[in-house]
């Protein structure tokens, strides 16, 4: 017995000459080794939660979309400002619907700002508003034309200061302004904004009342949900900029609003596979927080950019609508206020609009 004791002690003494040893040696070792090996643990570190989410992404990407996971008549393209500030003619509103012909865009988001940063609206800069409108209505009939408007916002951009009430009454008056222009709703695109933002949410609760008298809709523009759990927090804290929101301040939104776009590109992605296992997530955690009443639309890059935040080779249309109808076929198949969002269309490709229409359309 007293042999079986001492050879506990000594095992229960290994840990601590092994620490021992340990310190011994790094001691040791000069400032460059230890700032090297400092550097690979935390990459390792790094690695292993990086490599099980990007996992979890690649299996969200496997699988066979529904059949049913199809256009449900209520997609939405953003236009340029050069609908309204006298670039375009009729000829081109004439080819803009023979482009929609068949597809299944409803709603038509044309930037017709962008905002003062005090929320103002100058006419100037939408000259040609009313007469693109009245254009589009005659060419297009069923389709709804409504007001992009937009701004870059405090506190990270020395610009629009939602949190100022005389501010928000300027931009609720500037909504007034476009309504009178004959356009069919209001779209909001302000970016960043944090997610916890009071003045948001009280501008949705401002201008939600403005739209429904006049019987037209409210829509927004959103960032992505957070993958993980406290992102947009880690994010802020890091960069100082919040490129995700909560998936409780995307619900807040969406029940201010009768139509909510998430912008689902620049995802960073860095593969197609990738690319669309984050689209079907973002499109299950969208659906959880949007009201059936709401028309939930899912962003797709109609566009070509190869960056950090956007490697056009991975952020493709054709993975992008795989995603989405892999989570909609997940989560709720038989919502119909769902649709995708296509931005943007002067930048667009004739290969965008085949992709659009063969995997989402047909």
């Amino acid at each position: 017995m007293g042999g079986f004791r001492t050879r506990v002690r000594r095992a229960g003494a290994l840990p601590g000459l092994w620490a021992r040893a340990l310190r011994a040696r790094w001691r040791s070792w000069s400032r460059w080794r230890k700032s090297l090996a400092a550097a690979l643990i935390a990459v390792a570190v790094a690695v292993v939660p990086i490599g099980s989410a990007a996992l979890a992404l690649r299996l969200q990407y496997v699988g066979d979309p529904s059949p049913e996971a199809r256009t449900r008549g209520r997609d939405a393209v953003w236009l340029g400002h050069a609908w309204v500030d006298g670039r375009k003619g009729d000829a081109d509103v004439a080819a803009l619907a023979r482009r929609l012909a068949g597809t299944g865009v409803r709603d038509l988001y044309v930037h017709t700002g962008p905002l003062e940063h005090d929320g103002s609206l100058p006419p100037t800069v939408h000259p040609r508003a009313r007469w693109f409108t009245e254009a589009a209505h005659r060419a297009l009939p069923g389709i709804r034309v409504q007001s992009w408007l937009g701004d870059e916002v405090k506190p990270e951009k020395d610009a629009l200061d939602l949190e100022d009430a005389p501010t928000r009454d300027r931009v609720t008056a500037s909504a007034r302004q476009v309504l009178d222009l004959g356009f069919d709703g209001v779209h909001f695109d302000m970016e960043p904004i944090r997610p916890g933002s009071k003045g948001w949410l009280a501008l949705l609760d401002q201008v939600r009342p403005v739209t429904a008298e006049r019987g037209t809709k409210l829509s927004a523009a959103v960032p992505q949900i957070d993958p993980l759990p406290y992102q947009h927090n880690v994010a802020i804290a890091l960069t100082d900029h919040g490129k995700w929101w909560d998936q409780a301040y995307f619900a807040e939104t969406a029940r201010r609003v009768d139509q909510i776009a998430v912008m689902t590109y620049d995802s960073s992605m860095p593969t197609e596979s990738l690319y669309g296992g984050y689209n079907a997530y973002q499109t299950e955690l969208a659906l959880e927080a949007t009201p059936e009443d709401v028309d939930l639309l899912m962003g797709l890059p109609f566009y070509w950019e190869d960056k950090w935040g956007h490697w056009g080779h991975a952020e493709t249309v054709s993975a992008g609508i795989r995603g989405i109808r892999l989570g909609l076929g997940r989560y709720d198949l038989g919502r119909q206020n769902f649709g995708v969002g296509l931005y943007v269309d002067f930048a667009a490709t004739e290969q965008n609009w085949a992709d659009y229409r063969r995997h989402w359309v047909r």
